[in-house]
């Protein structure tokens, strides 16, 4: 059975945008497997992965019936039943600040086929998923992004960012805690079927983190489709407690170097501690392995708390930090008040949005217990109030409370419409737990 998000009609100016220019922007039945099939297969050809095999797109299928999915056809294509563009679109939990979350209207699978470019496509569906998602009461939007050069005019910004480390194992001598519990070997399936619940459990203690299972859960594993030569490489292991409780686990690789059979690589493919003995007995594990001299983790978060655990600090090193999860608020008043502030406070914020979702004036009124109300605002700014003008953008990077207010002032991204609001504004947002996102989606 299709959900109300799935039902709900197509976005009527964008389709109408693209009819003029020839094209049809539709949304996929769930249920046609026949259209769906030439849908995945397009969206692969977007991202110049392999063709999908037939496993593969069976898999995908019962994957993809939770999600609302639309395409753009071409009826003067070579093929005109494949679609030349997809986007892939469903409503998730956001972690916020504060242990919160809220609903956010999670895109993916983006792809605009380079034969139909400049076309205005990609605008047209991005607007119509926005418009969608307000149409539907949802508050905020999400994505994670291949391109950073693309989202921005459609008023997202990135949020979270993350880390690729890279950690010399021979000079990383663990000087962590010691630990109660036990780590142990799991199969995949294993944690295929049982491990959710730990991450769930973790959720709410990071902004930036989602709700997510189906297709995205199974994908960590290796166990879906195509994915499952690379699973054969795969290794798991799970944290139990002292009393036996399941606490975390990792998933990695071990790579062979060529030229030396003790220098070994370990790639982290995905960590998860609900606790701070689970977090140290995985790690201490993983930098320990025999014949291994470096190890690699991708998609964490800044802050690594391994840094500080091992005895050489600078055998850790940063290989790469970029832009990951990107946010778009739509409703400012919902997402305002769906999050922790750190302190009581009183802000204005004029908000500016060339879409129109987010254009407003409110006053952000934080209470010392930290939850807020944001009114709509027309008066002279109260002398007990910070006051700032910023885009949605601008909004949309702070929500989380990991982007400085001071640094976008800097950047000319806010106005300070009262002397010394930015760092009023950034005390008010800053969360104290740095914002990450551990998938891609």
């Amino acid at each position: 059975m299709t959900s109300e998000f799935q039902r709900t009609p197509i976005d009527s100016r964008s389709r109408e945008r693209l009819a003029a220019e020839g094209l049809r922007l539709d949304l996929v039945d769930p249920g046609d497997r026949a259209t769906l099939d030439l849908w995945l297969r397009a969206e692969a050809r977007g991202f110049h992965a392999p063709r999908p095999s037939e496993e593969s797109l069976g898999e995908q299928f019962a994957g993809y019936s939770d999600r609302r999915t639309s395409g753009v056809w071409d009826a003067t294509a070579a093929e005109p039943d494949s679609p030349v563009a997809t986007v892939s679109s469903w409503p998730a939990e956001l972690t916020v600040p504060g242990q919160r979350s809220v609903t956010a209207w999670a895109i993916s699978a983006v792809t605009v086929a380079p034969t139909h470019r400049r076309l205005g496509i990609a605008r047209a569906m991005l607007e119509a998923e926005l418009r969608t998602a307000d149409r539907l009461g949802v508050p905020v939007a999400m994505l994670t992004v291949s391109e950073a050069t693309i989202y921005g005019r459609f008023g997202f910004a990135p949020a979270a960012m993350t880390t690729d480390w890279r950690i010399d194992t021979t000079r990383a001598r663990w000087t962590g805690p010691e630990t109660s519990g036990r780590v142990q070997f799991v199969s995949l399936e294993h944690l295929r079927d049982e491990g959710l619940p730990i991450v769930e459990r973790v959720r709410l203690q990071t902004p930036g983190q989602m709700e997510f299972g189906g297709q995205l859960w199974v994908r960590l594993f290796g166990l879906v489709g195509d994915d499952k030569d690379a699973a054969k490489h795969l290794r798991a292991v799970r944290f139990d407690d002292a009393a036996g409780v399941p606490q975390g686990f990792a998933v990695y690789r071990i790579t062979e170097s060529p030229a030396d059979f003790a220098a070994h690589t370990l790639d982290v493919k995905f960590l998860v501690a609900a606790t701070d003995d689970a977090y140290a007995g995985l790690w201490r594990f993983l930098l320990e392995q025999d014949l291994v001299s470096e190890l690699t983790a991708s998609l964490r978060p800044v802050d690594e708390a391994v840094l500080w655990q091992v005895s050489d600090f600078r055998a850790v090193r940063v290989a790469q930090q970029r832009d990951h999860l990107w946010t778009r608020i739509l409703d400012v008043k919902a997402a305002l008040e769906a999050r922790h502030y750190p302190r009581p406070g009183r802000t204005v914020l004029e908000v500016s949005d060339p879409l129109g979702f987010a254009a407003t004036r409110v006053l952000l009124d934080v209470a010392p217990d930290g939850s807020a109300t944001a009114e709509p605002f027309d008066g002279d700014i109260p002398d007990d109030a910070a006051a700032v003008g910023l885009s949605v953008n601008a909004l949309s990077a702070l929500y989380l409370g990991g982007v400085s207010a001071v640094s976008l002032t800097r950047a000319g991204r806010i106005t300070e419409l009262r002397e010394d609001s930015a760092v009023a504004v950034d005390r008010t947002f800053r969360s104290p737990v740095e914002p990450w996102l551990s998938i891609w989606f």
